[in-house]
């Protein structure tokens, strides 16, 4: 069976009944297509609570957490139905799922039965959105993830192995074009219920299209489209209407909120175009994500908080022969991945954004080089077309920073981006700038 379609929506999208409702009519269409839906807003972190009291061993407030939500989704599906024997199948379902959670008081807590509780979110709202759509008399089949969503031993996707089971799945219902599926949620090498934490829904979507080679995977957010800069912090910003794979994944990657760096990689691999769009805006015409670039001198710009700045120095050995290898397997030791690096005769700087093992990192550093850290950084990530023989790029980006300090800058590592490092004091002034200089208004680039 073809899918033409594979959609996406996040848990604001599902957050509500009146947003399930709208859900419903988006994807309406004689195409067929999965629906991939995460859990309802907030709730996976209230499951991350209940995991963490079981952790500690405080049952009663486990219990507590597990009474708050329960009342939650009861008032969530008096409002989501309207017929009484779909509340009642609702009912049911909740009592079943939530016996599940209180059941955890009696065993011992490990990693495997923290994963099934954050599982919970997923399979209960895919099952009230299925009845949901059983009492409006669309016809639907609720595909079981885990039964086809797999990760091997090292955490990555099985694609063989989803598109494999993922159409013996669909081939039991080939008279039907809708199918409602969970996001996020999947089985270990050991058939364990784990997740796929990269990207959460928005990478089971890519999964799921890049398995089946759809024709596009659309993921459903509550922002029109991936913009040019941070609308929480910059005024005129604008959706981009089209951008290429690599463009998408230098901005997820250095901060833009829309997309996690990991989430696109198998649409991208298969050449299936990801087109992101507004539940809330659904005219709106939202960011074709494909193989084509956007052909503009400057696309976009992010920032990645919470990078930690380290410069090493050493007048003796910095010329000598393996010593950067010296300092890259340092940072290998430790699985401790680098975002920017520079360097001059006597000195390397290098960032990074996962301090678990800094300490460590340091101490190491320190035993052949002396070792300066600048902690409270964010990287201004500006994204577009740099290629070699173009010129210019550099004095307009300097403009931008020209009462801002900085720390760092790469340039020519990619054709497609230049980076920054500043201080995050002027991460904000650093972003309106950017949008000042660089980028022209809305109504010139339409």
């Amino acid at each position: 069976m073809h899918i033409k379609k594979v959609l996406k929506f996040g848990g604001t999208s599902v957050g509500a009944p009146e947003r399930m409702f709208d859900v419903a009519k988006l994807i309406r269409s004689n195409d067929t297509r999965i629906v991939v839906l995460s859990a309802v807003s907030g709730v996976t972190n209230q499951l991350v609570e209940i995991s963490k009291c079981y952790h500690n061993g405080d049952k009663d407030k486990a219990a507590l957490h597990i009474k708050q939500l329960h009342e939650k989704y009861q008032g969530f599906i008096a409002k989501l139905y309207s017929k009484e024997d779909a509340k009642k199948k609702a009912v049911a379902l909740l009592e079943e799922h939530f016996k599940f959670l209180l059941n955890f008081a009696n065993d011992l807590f490990t990693v495997h039965e923290e994963r099934a509780i954050l599982a919970q979110g997923e399979l209960i709202s895919t099952a009230l959105f299925q009845y949901y759509l059983e009492e409006i008399g669309e016809k639907s089949v609720l595909l079981p993830a885990l039964e086809f969503m797999r990760i091997d031993e090292d955490k990555e996707p099985m694609l063989d192995y989803i598109r494999e089971n993922l159409n013996i799945e669909l081939n039991k219902h080939k008279d039907c074009k809708l199918f409602i599926t969970q996001g996020y949620i999947c089985r270990n090498s050991y058939g364990k219920v784990d997740n796929l934490k990269r990207g959460g829904s928005d990478y089971t979507a890519s999964l799921i299209g890049a398995a089946l080679k759809s024709d596009e995977i659309q993921i459903w957010t509550d922002i029109d489209g991936m913009h040019n800069n941070d609308p929480r912090f910059v005024d005129k910003t604008y959706p981009i209407a089209e951008m290429s794979f690599d463009e998408a994944a230098e901005l997820a990657y250095f901060g833009a909120k829309i997309l996690h760096p990991s989430s696109i990689l198998p649409a991208w691999q298969e050449n299936v175009p990801v087109r992101l769009l507004n539940t809330m805006q659904p005219e709106a015409k939202g960011t074709l994500i494909s193989t084509n670039d956007s052909n503009r001198t400057y696309v976009a710009v992010a920032a990645k908080d919470g990078i930690v700045a380290i410069k090493i120095r050493s007048s003796r050995m910095l010329l000598a022969y393996g010593f950067l290898r010296s300092i890259f397997e340092v940072f290998e030791r430790y699985k401790t991945p680098i975002d920017m690096i520079t360097t001059s005769e006597v000195a390397v700087s290098l960032t990074i954004d996962d301090t678990t093992h800094l300490k460590d990192i340091l101490k190491e550093l320190e035993e052949y080089a002396s070792v300066d850290v600048d902690k409270d950084q964010t990287i201004i990530c500006i994204v577009g077309n740099f290629a070699s023989e173009s010129y210019g790029h550099a004095q307009d980006v300097l403009k931008a920073f020209s009462k801002i300090p900085i720390r760092m800058i790469s340039y020519g590592g990619s054709k497609k981006n230049i980076s920054l490092l500043i201080n995050s004091k002027y991460k904000k002034q650093a972003l309106q700038s950017v949008n000042d200089v660089l980028f022209m208004p809305q109504e010139v680039l339409a």
